[in-house]
């Protein structure tokens, strides 16, 4: 058992939650994770029951510290979904299970904020944690908190559950430029004394209980941030012009930017990150379209015959359905799959080419809206490992691209844990 200060991420997910310790170096000690029944989905309405979180939470911590000492845990922080919320007494207990990031049951709520909220608010859409809100206040009015997912995890951890962290608030309402909850809440009757303080992520915000898991009693919690947030802090990417692509089911981009870039129409806003802000869209195609036509052993063997040397020039626009968000938005654009490719191998690399391509005019939108183009590009997710797609992408692109390092949202926890342990409480 190495003795060393330790940093401790979690990461709330939706099937699961992760743990994870690292070192002073940022060196990966430890991994736990453990599964999640799934969310209950009643037409519109998902929801979760959030103790199940904390006993999920519970065991991978326990079985981390099985392999680090306890006693020189230093600080622990939490990311969780963007837009997942929860009413809870005075004592933090849930009055009724969360709604989550992708419940869309509050449309009447959604209705009255699109009337009233200003167009570049994060605060709009069905699934946005402010509607969730106006439901919940009303429909529990012995409500002492209304708490996002990552809140609540540090609010059992420490026993503050006032707390709120700028990433997360974002959904909310909250207003990162002026650093408020914002003065249009009145006119849609938010009750402002449910809603958390919000502190920048990395904040210390108390220390563990010290009935829990036989931590340290000086073991610092720290304000925690999204579970995408936390994945782009993995990687290191940190400066101005720094971009993180994940290559998952769907084509994510996030851009390091000095000034926030917002536009409605793309779904386009910005997180405060550090002194500076991060932005992104995220596109509908990507590997969910890579996976309706090929299984991953014949991904697999494509890829090794590949030539990004030798564009094919198909010009596809891959996409399961019709449908674009970014970098456009046409509710009605159809998949381009068209010509025809004279082999298995030309069809995979022409998907690759073009979703490439989407990832290029991605990042121009984005410049085009006030960020930069990026000087690098880590890349995340499934994709991230081929080879020869990075080779495509780099000459689409223009600059370096590489596999990040690391890409875990617990990870990127940790290093926010590490951040906060060297502020002052």
């Amino acid at each position: 058992m190495t003795s060393s200060p330790f940093y401790i991420g979690i990461d709330l997910g939706t099937s699961g939650v992760r743990a994870c310790a690292i070192n002073a170096q940022k060196q990966l000690i430890y991994t736990s994770s453990t599964q999640l029944e799934p969310p209950i989905i009643h037409g519109q309405a998902i929801t979760q029951d959030a103790n199940l979180w904390w006993q999920a939470t519970q065991k991978v911590l326990t079985d981390l510290l099985k392999h680090i000492d306890s006693q020189n845990v230093k600080a622990i922080s939490v990311n969780g979904t963007s837009g997942t919320v929860l009413a809870c007494d005075s004592q933090g207990t849930p009055l009724a299970p969360a709604r989550m990031y992708n419940d869309a049951f509050c449309t009447k709520q959604t209705d009255q904020i699109k009337a009233i909220a200003p167009a570049d608010s994060a605060a709009h859409g069905s699934s946005s944690g402010l509607a969730k809100i106006l439901y919940l206040q009303n429909k529990y009015p012995a409500a002492r908190y209304c708490l996002h997912q990552a809140d609540w995890i540090v609010g059992k951890l420490c026993g503050e559950f006032n707390v709120s962290d700028e990433n997360n608030a974002l959904k909310s309402g909250y207003d990162p430029q002026a650093g408020n909850w914002p003065d249009w809440f009145s006119q849609l009757h938010i009750n402002t004394k449910l809603l958390p303080d919000v502190v920048p992520p990395g904040t210390p915000v108390s220390t563990i209980n010290k009935k829990l898991f036989h931590i340290n009693s000086g073991c610092k919690i720290i304000s925690g941030t999204t579970d995408s947030i936390a994945a782009f802090i993995a990687t290191g990417a940190s400066q101005p012009g720094d971009a993180v692509t994940s290559l998952g089911s769907t084509l994510v981009l996030k851009v390091v930017t000095e000034q926030p870039v917002t536009c409605a129409e793309f779904g386009i806003y910005s997180h405060k990150f550090g002194n500076y802000w991060l932005a992104g869209g995220a596109s509908n195609s990507g590997g969910a379209v890579l996976a309706h036509y090929f299984s991953s052993a014949q991904m697999e063997q494509l890829s090794q015959q590949l030539s990004p040397e030798n564009p094919t020039q198909l010009n596809y626009y891959p996409l399961l359905k019709k449908g674009e968000r970014f970098p456009f938005n046409d509710p009605n654009f159809s998949p381009r799959l068209q010509p025809k490719a004279s082999s298995d191998i030309e069809f995979f690399q022409g998907m690759l080419e073009g979703i490439s391509q989407i990832e290029w005019d991605g990042y121009k939108k984005l410049q085009q809206l006030g960020a930069p183009y990026p000087s690098q590009v880590d890349t995340a997710g499934g994709g991230s490992k081929n080879q020869a797609w990075i080779s495509i992408r780099q000459n689409i692109l223009g600059v370096k691209v590489a596999q990040a390092e690391f890409s875990e949202a617990c990870y990127g926890s940790a290093l926010l844990a590490m951040q906060g342990d060297r502020q002052d409480p």
